[in-house]
């Protein structure tokens, strides 16, 4: 028996539509992961480009379990002198939803150039309304 390895142009890329009202944003988030990886699929290859396509709607209404979530901090530097910038995790979710959601997916894919080409197929909006209604994409209960 020979082991099977996924070329890139036999990989057939789906499109999948989340509806994220009153989710953990954690546990949707690993479970969107792992659908942009494509290890949901029997050809998965950790080498290659597997996963399918994925639009998050309404991630305004995430949820955040846990006491201290929303006063947990995340850092990031500007890349300049002095500039380490901080806020938390709550005010994130309140100003830009959509980038809460799109940091805590892309921390869960792999951290390499691989990883960079899966979170590409990540779409967020905040809102119930998405323009990828040509791509026919399906409902993804999770």
């Amino acid at each position: 028996m020979k082991t099977y390895v996924a070329k890139a142009k036999e990989i057939e890329h789906k499109w999948y539509v989340v509806d994220a009202t009153g989710k953990s944003v954690g546990r949707m988030a690993a479970s969107v992961a792992a659908i942009l990886r494509g290890k949901h699929k029997p050809t998965f290859s950790p080498n290659a480009d597997c996963g399918d396509h994925v639009i998050i709607v309404n991630a305004e209404k995430v949820v955040l379990k846990g006491p201290s979530k929303a006063e947990e901090p995340i850092y990031w530097h500007t890349g300049w002198p002095g500039g380490l910038k901080q806020t938390t995790r709550g005010k994130l979710l309140e100003t830009r939803p959509q980038r809460y959601v799109e940091k805590v997916v892309k921390g869960m894919l792999p951290h390499n150039s691989l990883g960079a080409v899966m979170f590409t197929k990540l779409k967020v909006y905040a809102g119930p309304e998405h323009p990828h209604a040509a791509q026919h994409p399906e409902p993804l209960e999770l």
